[in-house]
């Protein structure tokens, strides 16, 4: 099986409770980015539903398990098309409410993300704090997801990394105040752990709310290979090759300049990140 595929984003505007129309036009998409060959394609935050509710029972009123309508949907998709899909959607489980991921594919139901750090902005107010960081092998590569607010953790990446990820998967809404996160929370993260990053945002209004686009994908350098650098609804497409993140020895000038950022650690001596409290407090 070939290491190299083509992993697409898609930078959209989303309308709020409209899951219908908002699955509607992903499909849409999905299907123009099968039309340029990608295996992959990944969408914002919280894209079938919206993002800002004002209270609890609005977000549960359009809230869904991880396996229901919406999840069935795409499943049909993903089989039709011989494709896989990343996208946000709001989930009830156990009478919880989660901002989560689904991976889905050809066969199905591949696994779920529940986010795990909470801002206090829009729907994050009300949700449950997620469960773990998981890596899914899908054979030709390995997805780590995460959620907006995770990507400004770089443990977040780390654990994923760590798990194996080849390609980290950060969809978001970010909004104005993020301009700096977008910009430079790809690069760090896919630097920091050599692997690819995806970051997808949305834009458009909602409630007051402006979302930046600004989406990316980084190469395992920590270098753009796309950047989205504006609030248009876009597709973007780049190549990745599994095969590169898997190689963490750099070797840049033989037996002079060699750098291992996952042997070259000491964590034995990061305990102080585990600590409930920062000092002082």
């Amino acid at each position: 099986m070939s290491s190299v595929y083509k992993i697409a984003g898609v930078q959209m505007d989303i309308k709020l409770a409209e899951i219908d129309a908002n699955r509607t036009a992903m499909a849409a998409r999905l299907m123009l980015a099968r039309e340029q060959d990608a295996k992959v394609i990944v969408f914002p935050e919280c894209a079938t539903t919206g993002y800002c509710f004002e209270g609890f029972d609005e977000a549960m009123s359009v809230a869904e398990s991880a396996d229901g309508p919406t999840s069935e949907f795409f499943q049909q998709t993903c089989a039709a098309e011989k494709c896989y899909t990343v996208y946000g959607f709001l989930e009830q489980k156990e009478g919880k409410l989660f901002n989560s991921l689904n991976l889905i594919g050809p066969d199905g139901l591949v696994g779920t993300y529940r986010k795990i750090h909470l801002p206090f902005l829009g729907v994050d107010r009300f949700t449950s704090v997620g469960d773990s960081f998981e890596v899914y092998d899908l054979g030709f590569t390995r997805i780590g997801m995460h959620i907006c607010y995770d990507g400004s953790f770089p443990e977040s990446s780390r654990c994923l990394a760590i798990k194996g990820a080849d390609v980290l998967v950060l969809p978001t809404n970010w909004p104005p105040g993020a301009l700096a996160a977008a910009d430079v929370i790809p690069n760090a993260r896919s630097m920091e752990n050599h692997a690819y990053f995806i970051s997808v945002n949305r834009v458009g209004s909602e409630r007051g709310f402006d979302f930046i686009g600004k989406s990316k994908i980084c190469d395992c350098d920590g270098v753009d290979v796309v950047f989205e650098n504006h609030q248009n609804e876009s597709i973007f497409i780049a190549e990745i090759d599994s095969s590169i993140p898997r190689n963490k020895k750099l070797v840049r000038v033989p037996g002079k300049h060699e750098i291992d950022r996952f042997e070259d650690r000491h964590p034995e001596k990061y305990a102080d990140i585990t600590r409930l409290k920062r000092s002082g407090q």
